[in-house]
């Protein structure tokens, strides 16, 4: 049952099945693989003789491409922001931590309605002008007292 899902997934995106041929060639050929950026990820185990290894090899230099690229995009919009948010006059924003793909921010009440169009922006155009996605990044903003009450 588990296999006639992972196969009808592979069918119905051809694509992906592509990519993962198309990577590990690479990887193995040339021992890392590279985001979107030129940031390369070496994988010295990807031609082990150790199955374990092997695999686990093998299935980080899948990923990696994908979540080093997300990666760099979610640093550069942390590098960008507090240079536009002083630009904009919202001084007193504070970027507090990322988590993955998502910035936490203390944001004076006044100030959340200046302060999310342009928070906003900065992380959509995080890519450019290095990298022209073929796809918006979609971005959401949600805003409250805590963590959970803004998600």
């Amino acid at each position: 049952e588990a296999q006639a899902m992972i196969d009808t997934y592979f069918q119905r995106f051809p694509g992906i099945q592509k990519y993962i041929v198309r990577t590990l060639e690479q990887v193995r050929e040339c021992g890392y693989s590279e985001t979107l950026f030129g940031r390369k990820t070496w994988f010295p185990r990807i031609n082990s003789k150790n199955q374990a290894e092997r695999q686990g090899s093998e299935r980080a230099a899948i990923n990696a491409p994908i979540q080093g690229t997300s990666a760099d995009i979610i640093k550069r919009a942390m590098v960008r922001m507090m240079p536009a948010l002083d630009q904009a006059g919202l001084g007193k924003v504070r970027m507090l931590l990322q988590v993955h793909d998502e910035l936490v921010f203390e944001v004076p009440e006044g100030d959340v309605a200046a302060a999310s169009p342009v928070i906003e922006r900065v992380m959509a155009q995080a890519a450019l002008p290095a990298v022209e996605l073929s796809v918006p990044l979609g971005i959401d903003i949600g805003s409250g007292m805590s963590w959970d009450a803004a998600h």
